[in-house]
């Protein structure tokens, strides 16, 4: 009978760890702040889909003839280009979408790989401890003494920049962050009577970090992991403006604003668009990591 109610127990932790990360997203949506940002963010990302569909005008597509083409509401702007072209004639809104679609994927996808890889080693670090857990630890604390950008610069200046290296570099150098956060979760997790009794009935050390420490990971860590796309957004649009992002013709953010620099007393829009574009979606990744932080807080002060 002991064993079937620690059993019963042990089963019964995953239900209330999933419980609570469903409260914290019920929380987080009754904000209003958690709506704008919400609606902000899908309405750039079907912007990012379905723009280059939409606008009659290419991206890439050289024309002497319509450069520093304003705006449509100021005086000299046409249609299609409805906020301008830039240096070449390309148009800026078709640019700016694609450089957004290309930050949100680069962000997106570096955040989800590294929050598997430094999931799994925080969680295989905290809870086998020992040897295991020092040389792991010292690892993950050699690369965050290493900065971003001079990773990045020894690794993109050695070769071709593309997605998949561009990726690899901010995985490379976000992966520590969480690796810590789901060590400090796992080390007190695994003390807890459910992984005892998860031990006793025989279950393996794989299914218990799998299924009953890892979805306690998700609470502390969802909001970094928000917050972390637009950290990577922001970075690479660094690495496109100091030349060792997606090489052109690819659209980038940190291309479009680094080739309009030099134009901003005549044709500032080159510039001003894509940085607003940029600033909104940082702004609504900002605020929905915000309102999950919030939120997360509220529901485990309240059940503290």
């Amino acid at each position: 009978m002991a064993i079937a109610s620690s059993a019963a127990g042990s089963f019964a932790t995953p239900a209330r760890g999933q419980s609570v990360n469903v409260r914290i997203l019920r929380l987080a949506w009754r904000s209003p702040e958690m709506k704008v940002a919400t609606t902000l963010f899908a309405v750039l990302c079907l912007l990012t889909l379905f723009g280059p569909f939409i606008i009659d005008a290419s991206a890439t597509k050289i024309s002497v003839a319509d450069k520093f083409l304003p705006p449509v509401f100021m005086e000299g702007g046409r249609l299609p280009h409805f906020l301008g072209t830039d240096q070449l004639g390309r148009d800026l809104l078709l640019r700016s979408l694609i450089g957004l679609r290309n930050a949100f994927l680069i962000g997106i996808i570096s955040v989800v790989l590294m929050f598997v890889l430094g999931c799994a080693i925080g969680i295989f670090s905290g809870y086998r401890g020992g040897w295991t857990d020092v040389v792991l630890m010292r690892i993950t604390d050699i690369q965050m003494s290493i900065p971003v950008i001079i990773l990045a610069i020894t690794i993109l200046g050695m070769s071709r920049p593309n997605p998949v290296t561009i990726i690899a570099v901010l995985v490379l150098s976000g992966w520590p962050i969480y690796a810590r956060v789901a060590r400090s979760v796992t080390l007190a997790e695994r003390q807890k009577e459910y992984v005892r009794a998860a031990r006793i009935i025989g279950a393996s050390d794989l299914r218990i970090m799998l299924r009953h420490i890892a979805p306690s990971i998700l609470p502390p860590i969802a909001f970094v992991a928000v917050l972390d796309v637009a950290r990577m957004m922001i970075f690479e649009a660094i690495f496109g403006f100091i030349g060792i992002g997606i090489q052109p013709p690819t659209p980038t953010f940190g291309t479009i604003i680094s080739g309009g620099t030099q134009y901003l007393l005549n044709a500032w829009w080159i510039t001003i668009v894509p940085g607003c574009l940029l600033a909104l979606a940082l702004g609504s990744l900002n605020l929905m990591g915000g309102v999950l932080e919030r939120s997360r807080n509220l529901i485990l002060q309240g059940a503290a």
